[in-house]
């Protein structure tokens, strides 16, 4: 317990599709570069051993995928085999050297109330069954030991989340609910207790009480407000499971250096995504949020979050989950070192859990489960 006590403190490739010359939606967005960079594939072949090797030790925990609503929409697929209609399979997460995958269960633009709770939980079915479905290769987990077990055994580690605050329908029973189905992640957008002005107090009420199920916060595209309330009310580290550096490519879901200082201060991660829109069309831009958000939050508040099989595209080499060992490549030519390597794609993550988790013990032992309403706290 010492160590997690010490832990608690301290889509299609860019050009298939998009037009890479169309400037960046936004105020003052800076255009793409003219000319591609040169590519990773001119990388030296020992650096892509290297990363290759450096995966295999610390496989990638990846913080959002989109393959459960993808998945929806298919009468039929092979991820066993490999399946050419989405961006992830078992044979290219097997190429990524992904360890864990955090699985989003997306809700559609104005989805509330039983249609919203209704499709969060037939999404989180749909992943069970594909998990079970596949033993040999995937496994689902829920906090930081079942996730080290699973790839222990060799076995992606499948974990539910991040959903939308708007799957629990303004009640901490669902939340207690999903909870118990496995939900790990839980996005604070979208609903009136997590706007504008910050959290109001059903919101502070929902985050003790995620804090007391172990179910960790996930701020990206949250109003600073909030994400600052959210910061001083949560005793578990908190995760952006998509953003980027806002110094670089001005997107809203990205985070500004202040909020980025804070984030590190406070021992949360900040998950990069491998997405044109957020970071640019090479891999190498990638790597430039990565060194920022180094910089800025420190090298234990940076993960990856690949966002495939959610809308948008990725950057050149990073068209799918397969693409991990060349972003890693690029960060060794570079200059990371192995040990912040080894945070960045596995331990950072690993610690997060494990202090979502140890908050949890620690909370039960000193609170019961919450019974607040909206309506009492908020009116």
């Amino acid at each position: 317990m010492a160590d997690l006590q010490d832990d608690l403190h301290p889509a299609p490739a860019a050009g298939e599709l998009d037009d890479p010359s169309e400037p960046f939606p936004g105020p003052g967005a800076p255009p793409l570069p003219p000319e591609p960079y040169p590519s990773v594939c001119d990388l030296d072949e020992g650096l892509l051993r290297r990363a290759r090797a450096l995966l295999a030790a610390h496989p990638v925990a990846d913080g959002y995928n989109g393959l459960p609503w993808a998945l929806r929409h298919l009468s039929w697929y092979d991820l066993e085999l490999g399946e050419s209609a989405v961006d992830t399979d078992v044979p290219r997460l097997r190429q990524g050297h992904v360890g864990a995958l955090f699985c989003a269960l997306h809700l559609p633009e104005g989805l509330y109330g039983d249609r919203a709770v209704g499709t969060t939980l037939e999404q989180m079915d749909l992943v069970k069954t594909v998990a079970r479905g596949l033993p040999e290769h995937l496994r689902p987990a829920h906090g930081a030991g079942q996730t080290a077990d699973a790839r222990n055994c060799g076995r992606v580690a499948v974990l539910l989340g991040p959903a939308p605050a708007t799957a629990l329908g303004d009640s901490l029973g669902i939340l207690r609910s999903l909870h118990t189905l496995g939900l790990q992640v839980l996005t604070l957008t979208g609903v009136s207790w997590a706007g504008e002005a910050g959290l109001t107090r059903f919101g502070e009420e929902t985050v003790r009480e995620m804090n007391r199920l172990g179910v960790l916060a996930d701020l990206s595209g949250a109003r600073p407000e909030t994400i600052r309330r959210t910061l001083a009310v949560s005793r578990a580290p908190v995760l952006c499971t998509r953003s980027a550096a806002r110094a670089l490519r001005p997107h809203p879901a990205n985070l500004p250096d202040d909020l980025l200082a804070e984030l590190g201060a406070a021992g949360g991660l900040c998950m990069v995504p491998l997405t044109t829109e957020q970071t640019g069309p090479t891999v190498r831009d990638v790597a430039d949020h990565l060194d920022h958000v180094r910089e800025i939050a420190g090298p234990a508040c940076v993960g990856l979050s690949g966002t495939y099989d959610a809308p948008g595209a990725h950057p050149r080499e990073l068209g799918d989950v397969s693409g991990y060992p060349r972003l890693i490549a690029e960060l060794l030519r570079r200059g990371w070192t192995e040990t912040d390597l080894a945070l960045l794609t596995w331990g950072n993550v690993q610690r997060v859990l494990r202090g979502g988790d140890f908050t949890a013990r620690a909370t039960q032992q000193r609170r019961q489960p919450s019974t607040a309403t909206i309506t009492a706290l908020d009116g």
